[in-house]
């Protein structure tokens, strides 16, 4: 077998990502705290608790092994709940903890992408109705004008908000998130307040910081017809639109495309200087006439596809092809903001990564605007109404110990990293069963 090698170009960012409420630990001040301490909303009754420990302060060793492994980059949140307790205080503890884990992060080599908004909202957000109340895009806005301030010479990569499509849909639509509704019109109001707040907050980063790189970070999950029926494509083009471009495209043109509801934003147009995507699965889509609300379809994984740990996933990587020509449509910088796969025996997720990057390589290859890959995730962490369930880590961690233990997939990521790129030799050693499929006779 020839030894094949595909290179990245220089300066690639390779990286992880995490989120403050996931790894941090003892946040509880916040919607998501509430959220787990109802019954029935977390399974199996989980808590975050101590999360990893990053409060604690085992964010050091964990970003040591980041680092160590070659990696050059890391995307994180900070709480604003800690940072902005109640509405008029203002928590310099909470600053001074952020800034010395970024100053952490470049001394270890490591760029930092931070991102304002993971989820979670501080408790006195929530009791005024959270993003249902047209005056949280101020507020959030006030916030990030404030914490731009405290951390602009640390910091150039601002994503405001991930995922406002799962804010809107597992929030309110299918109730999974706090607060928990089923409400179709709740939804498409949140989803203006969501662009809104995005917006404002461009505005605010970019006062604080005139050369800031400010975008959103959607998660764009591939809607795939089952079949040639015209029907099957239909609902998967219409699931598509609301689910992945709705945010995309209100960030390039401030038109909020909803049914029936669409909004005109001015504030929104041009408020993107790169797209943040995130992107883990591909869906079947068959016309089901019982199924209203999402579009007359029904989704669900190929017979064939390889499952999760959990069936939460299929390793679909033509699925990342698909999201990767949408991201790049978009003719702005795209970074890769999450990537990855809930495996726990660490057995389909070398492979998974591999097939992945492989797919990134031929656009990077003929399209430079793809400026670097952050997979999910560092360490295994709390996955939100999951629970401590998936483990999506390339290091894994006991929660009773906090004991970490690398994963076989975390050496593989770590030769991609400092290497710059994908060998048939890394292949072999990791994953031999795709050694044909990526570097074929």
């Amino acid at each position: 077998m020839a030894n094949a090698f595909i290179q990245f170009p220089k300066g690639f960012l390779w990286g992880t990502a995490t989120a403050a409420h996931q790894v941090e630990g003892n946040n509880t001040n916040n919607n998501w705290a509430a959220w787990e301490a109802q019954p029935n909303k977390i399974k199996n009754g989980h808590r975050s608790g101590i999360a990893c420990d990053w409060w604690g302060g085992r964010w050091r060793e964990d970003l040591d092994r980041a680092a160590a492994a070659g990696q050059n980059t890391h995307r994180f949140s900070i709480e604003w709940s800690r940072i902005q307790p109640a509405p008029d205080q203002w928590d310099g503890e909470s600053v001074a903890f952020y800034r010395e884990m970024i100053k952490g992060m470049r001394e270890r080599g490591l760029k930092p992408m931070l991102t304002l908004h993971h989820f979670t909202d501080p408790l006195w957000i929530a009791e005024r109705g959270g993003w249902e109340n047209q005056e949280t895009p101020k507020l959030f806005a006030a916030f990030v004008s404030r914490i731009v301030d405290e951390l602009k010479d640390l910091v150039e990569d601002w994503v405001t908000i991930n995922e406002p499509n799962v804010v809107a849909y597992s929030g309110y639509l299918t109730g999974d998130f706090p607060p928990g509704k089923q409400d179709m019109k709740a939804a498409f109001s949140v989803m203006g307040n969501l662009v809104r707040g995005h917006a404002l907050a461009y505005h605010a980063v970019h006062a604080a910081q005139k050369h800031a790189s400010v975008g959103l970070a959607i998660n764009y999950r591939s809607f795939h017809p089952s079949t040639s029926n015209p029907l099957d494509a239909w609902s998967a083009k219409m699931q598509s639109r609301l689910f992945n471009d709705t945010f995309a495209r209100a960030a390039v043109d401030g038109k909020l495309r909803l049914p029936f509801a669409n909004q005109h934003i001015p504030e929104a147009v041009a408020t993107q200087d790169f797209l943040g995507l995130n992107y883990y699965t591909r869906d079947q889509v068959s016309f089901d006439l019982t199924r209203p609300g999402q579009f007359f379809g029904r989704n669900y994984y190929r017979k064939d596809a390889e499952r999760s740990t959990t069936g939460f996933l299929a390793n679909e990587p033509l699925g990342f092809r698909e999201a990767l020509k949408w991201a790049v449509g978009y003719a702005k910088p795209v970074y890769i903001t999450e990537n990855g796969f809930e495996d726990d025996a660490d057995t389909i997720r070398p492979r998974y990564l591999a097939q992945h990057i492989h797919q990134l390589w031929h656009y990077v290859n003929f399209n430079s605007s793809i400026k670097g890959y952050y997979h999910w995730s560092l360490v295994d962490n709390f996955e939100w109404e999951r629970g401590w369930t998936q483990r999506f880590g390339l290091w894994g961690m006991d929660t009773q110990t906090q004991a970490r233990v690398e994963r076989g997939s975390a050496g593989l990521f770590a030769q991609i990293c400092r290497q710059n790129g994908l060998s048939t030799a890394m292949l072999a050693q990791y994953c031999p069963e795709v050694v044909e499929k990526i570097f074929p006779d």
